[in-house]
């Protein structure tokens, strides 16, 4: 190492970078199954890969969520996701321009968001943000170098991008193959997670908290579907069918917490999983969501479009499989249906 400004020497980097990159062939070679845990410790290690190869103090990659239109990263500052509006910040001009940005006075750039400095005592010195792309060219993140480390301090616009971009080109692969798992968790009509997200969350999150060894935590399911939604189809269009499903999709978002599950099961039927949550709360729950779709408008082109709901509710039994939990849901709204449709049976 250089003492004088704290620079390493050739050979110092080099034996760094190899050592990062063997932790990263490990690591995707040693996957334990938990694919978003495995995204997570892939990222951290190209962090600090970056973080190498620019000599800088800080570094961290930004995911582009275009669903949830924001930005956000884990690696920061090492504590809790920073999220961002979309557009924002100097990541958000980086991606918005399509280009590489430095600033070496971030306290007098109109895009930098010092919000973080002013909540950690952190100080930034200088900044370089790089947009990261998929294999079609779409940009869907950026890596950002914070305060250069050495010589005068400053990220140079050709050295550092040309050392960085091995990193950036490795983040934009990872960060391509997470993307592509998520989007399979989503449905593309409603934008809400389906069968398939149904499934990940259930044994990766909600069978660890029937299971919890500290406290007896019961978690609770409703399914329910839109009465009479073919008339729709048949009457209306499949066109209008559609913005029915995305319209009941947005209220029943909107009606429920942030650590519940919503999901698209099927044609016009959801299923939402309430963790902490008895079987009288899901119900309601249910009752908010049936209210709140009953009292609604759906809106399509110069149609003014009404519907209602009916839901089956159930409390999770952990003796029995998550398909037959299910089953015991979809019987009461089976008898929902039989009673007359527009009501919530537990």
């Amino acid at each position: 190492m250089n003492e004088i400004n704290n620079v390493p020497t050739s050979e110092e980097l080099l034996e760094h970078i190899f050592s990062i990159t063997q932790n990263l062939y490990s690591e995707m070679c040693c996957t334990d199954g938990d694919v978003d845990n495995d995204h997570a410790r892939i990222f951290k290690l190209l962090t600090e890969l970056g973080k190498t190869l620019v000599n800088s103090d800080r570094a961290s990659f930004w995911k582009w969520d275009k669903r949830a239109h924001e930005l956000w990263t884990t690696a920061a500052v090492g504590t809790g996701r920073i999220k961002i509006p979309e557009g924002t910040g100097l990541v958000g001009k980086a991606l918005k321009e399509r280009r590489t940005i430095i600033t070496n006075d971030p306290y007098n750039d109109p895009d930098f968001n010092s919000s973080v400095d002013k909540s950690t005592g952190y100080v930034t010195k200088s900044i370089l943000v790089m947009p990261i792309s998929n294999c079609k060219g779409e940009f869907i993140g950026a890596y950002q170098a914070i305060n250069k480390i050495g010589n005068d301090e400053k990220f140079d616009l050709e050295e550092d991008v040309k050392r960085l971009s091995l990193a950036a080109f490795i983040c934009g692969i990872t960060l391509e193959s997470q993307t592509f798992l998520d989007d399979s968790h989503h449905d593309k009509l409603t934008e809400i997670k389906n069968r398939m997200g149904f499934y990940n969350d259930y044994n990766k999150e909600f069978v660890k908290i029937l299971n919890d060894p500290e406290a007896i935590r019961p978690v609770s399911l409703f399914i329910c579907d839109i009465d009479f939604f073919k008339k729709v189809n048949d009457t209306y269009g499949h066109n209008a069918g559609d913005a029915m499903l995305r319209h009941v999709s947005g209220i029943l978002r909107r009606n429920i917490r942030i650590c519940d599950g919503i999901y698209r099961w099927g044609g016009e039927e959801f299923i939402a999983l309430l963790p902490d949550t008895t079987i009288e709360e899901a119900a309601e729950t249910a009752e908010r969501v049936r209210l709140a779709v009953m009292e609604s408008v759906c809106e399509f082109e110069d149609l003014k479009m009404k519907a209602t709901m009916s839901f089956g509710v159930t409390q999770i039994d952990k003796s029995i499989s998550i398909e037959d939990n299910i089953k015991v849901a979809d019987d009461k709204l089976y008898k929902a249906k039989e009673s007359g449709r527009n009501i919530v049976i537990v």
